[in-house]
């Protein structure tokens, strides 16, 4: 299974989505609270995935990304999502995003994408 590290300023969502990815077999290598220490975190510990909040303090979900895939070409990101951030998923899609997992989150359907970008 993967290193996954989760970047989600609210700390609830990020317990949540631990307690899915963990039952689902996968490692949760980190969290992070806003998107500038994602960054480094991603930096230090190269996971095989990882999860990005859209609206975060600091740096944002996209900002983030764009830093990650500077970074590393081949970075494997999700995006989280609230409604009503088309444009920003837009946005992370043109940035190298793989995949979005919407808020509240559906077990089901975030077992599916990870393993989609895992696959891919």
């Amino acid at each position: 299974m993967a290193n996954i590290l989760i970047v989600d300023d609210s700390r609830t969502s990020r317990k949540i989505l631990r307690q899915i990815l963990e039952e689902a077999g996968h490692t949760v290598v980190d969290e992070a609270g806003n998107g500038e220490e994602g960054y480094l975190k991603y930096k230090d510990l190269k996971p095989d995935l990882v999860t990005l909040d859209i609206t975060m303090p600091k740096l944002d979900g996209l900002e983030a990304l764009q830093l990650i895939r500077k970074y590393d070409e081949e970075a494997k990101a999700v995006m989280i999502t609230a409604a009503g951030q088309k444009e920003k998923m837009i946005q992370a899609i043109k940035h190298g995003a793989a995949e979005f997992i919407s808020k509240p989150y559906e077990e089901d359907e975030v077992k599916q994408v990870i393993n989609r970008v895992l696959e891919a």
